[in-house]
């Protein structure tokens, strides 16, 4: 398998992938063309057995990290009832624009979905569903800030929605932020290359989800699966820490 999608765990009923970034979950009427990570994996586990993978939860095309897949109808029932609980717990890192106030805070905007022509998710007191997440400040690098998000609930782009609304848009973020590429000349002191040569070290939004628990759908066995940072997210922490 490429590089692009990494097996993280798999037995007879679940299959947990580390998912790069520019692949969707599964296929989508706003982006046809848009590889998936069922596609990625009939490549290398064929294309009948991908094709039994059931779906239990989503991430954005832009966001890497774990991604939890059933095997069979049954684990696909108990899973799908576990995150439906938030019997699931989730970790996000985020390298958001701005410098947070807080070093712990809860945001429970209700969101609606698909609420406006750019299909994105809106704060709506009167029809959008109750939405939380537990947010908390891990550094600070002058301009930007890297958080973790501990959402409670699943909504469609909750964690962008929120930090936006905060007023710590995640980087790079074409619908919540400005969409800018993170770039070593917009914080390095000094900097002396070619700005027209110059390479972005991020330019896809900022999002990793970082690690995931749940109970077996079997054996109801505690599992805990993490993700490291891909090589962009990797690369722009590592720099921004040496500022």
């Amino acid at each position: 398998m490429g590089a692009s999608i990494r097996i993280i765990h798999e037995d007879s009923d679940i299959l947990v992938v580390d998912k790069a970034a520019g692949f969707l979950s599964i296929a989508d009427r706003y982006d046809p063309t848009a590889p998936t990570v069922l596609e990625e994996l009939g490549r290398s586990l064929g294309e009948a057995k991908a094709k039994e993978l059931l779906v239990v939860h989503r991430l954005d095309k832009d966001t890497s990290g774990v991604l939890v897949f059933a095997r069979n109808a049954e684990a696909h029932k108990v899973l799908s009832k576990a995150f439906e609980s938030r019997e699931v717990a989730k970790v996000y890192h985020a390298l958001v624009r701005g410098e947070p106030s807080w070093e712990e805070a809860v945001c429970d905007y209700p969101l609606l979905a698909d609420g406006d022509k750019l299909h994105r998710s809106i704060i709506d007191a009167g029809h959008g569903k109750p939405s939380v997440t537990d947010f908390r400040r891990l550094a600070v690098y002058g301009p930007y800030s890297l958080v973790e998000a501990r959402p409670r609930t699943g909504r469609t782009h909750q964690i962008r929605v929120h930090l936006a609304a905060l007023g710590y848009p995640i980087v790079a973020d074409p619908l919540y932020g400005d969409g800018k590429a993170l770039f070593l000349s917009s914080f390095k002191k000094k900097w002396r290359g070619d700005e027209y040569a110059e390479r972005p070290l991020l330019s896809r939004t900022a999002l990793h989800a970082l690690s995931l628990e749940l109970g077996h759908p079997r054996s109801g066995e505690a599992l805990r699966f993490e993700a490291a940072y891909p090589k962009d997210f990797k690369a722009a922490v590592a720099q921004l820490g040496k500022r």
